[in-house]
């Protein structure tokens, strides 16, 4: 058993971006979250939902194509008896994203038929968007501008240096005015988002966090990772430890230095590498069940 890491971190500015983000909300009708569709619970911020309160809320699980696709199913199930519309996507590819208006439109169908019969003709509804770093919210925002043709524009008053997206006739999307991590109150989030390279790799010890990650994949042996580095349940379970398996690993790789060692920290940045090109297989490591 790997020694698990204490990770810690500590977002500047938490305070100014939670005050942002309310004062933002005061012009928005709902509440776009881009959560990671491998990690849905580590890659969310915990403070968002008492943050927004009662507004409608989209989830867009991003990195579809990565995630197990039965278990993005799950996930989408899960969050509708929640009264949250969810959708997988790929923010890069734009896989999805199609999605994202009609969703809009079915979520706050009431509120622009409300608005039309009080004669308003195509009203506007307004959208924030959140989401931690590095989940995926640039690579969305310049996908469905792309897409939608969006007219961008700056606005002065509260809303000075937010940006404003128009992505149809009926919605303007607003970035966030910040980020905010989520907040660690178990070891599992931050190794989860470590993991997926949410937090920067030099800040941690790669060779404990590849040893975290087989001891994991171990346990759930998608079978890309058992093909991929020729794998056996003998080997895992004969392995006194993740150590002897990222050494086997290595040693299959041909990864060696002068006198035949084998070169372990390069292994574990191959084997963290490969898991986070989805080379390893389509992997989900939070299920519903485990909130």
């Amino acid at each position: 058993m790997s020694e698990i890491q204490n990770i810690q971190w500590f977002p500047g500015h938490m305070t100014k971006t939670k005050r942002k983000i309310q004062a933002s909300l005061k012009l928005v009708d709902a509440v776009v979250e881009i959560l990671d569709a491998r990690i849905p619970i580590s890659s969310r911020n915990p403070d968002i939902a008492s943050l927004i309160q009662n507004k409608p809320r989209v989830v867009l699980l991003n990195k579809c194509d990565m995630a197990d696709k039965i278990s993005n199913q799950k996930w989408i199930d899960h969050l509708k008896k929640s009264n949250i519309s969810a959708i997988a996507v790929d923010c890069k590819s734009g896989k999805g994203i199609n999605k994202f208006v009609p969703t809009l439109n079915n979520v706050l169908s009431n509120k622009l038929n409300s608005l039309k019969n009080k004669g308003m003709i195509n009203p506007i509804l307004r959208i924030m968007i959140v989401g931690i770093p590095n989940v995926g919210k640039s690579s969305f925002i310049n996908k469905i501008a792309k897409q939608t043709k969006a007219k961008v524009e700056d606005r002065p008053g509260v809303t000075r240096g937010n940006q404003w997206y128009t992505i149809s006739k009926n919605f303007e999307l607003l970035d966030t005015p910040g980020v905010l991590w989520p907040k660690f109150d178990d070891q599992t989030t931050a190794e989860h988002l470590a993991f997926t390279g949410a937090i920067k790799d030099q800040i941690m010890d790669v060779e404990q966090l590849a040893m975290r990650l087989i001891e994991v994949l171990s346990e759930i042996k998608p079978q890309k990772f058992m093909e991929r580095f020729k794998l056996t349940d003998d080997i895992l379970v004969n392995s006194e430890n993740s150590y002897e398996t990222l050494k086997f690993i290595g040693k299959k790789r041909g990864m060696l230095i002068s006198g035949g060692e084998i070169d372990t920290e390069r292994a574990a940045t191959m084997i963290l590498d490969e898991f986070r090109a989805a080379k390893l297989g389509e992997i989900t490591l939070e299920l519903p069940e485990k909130e």
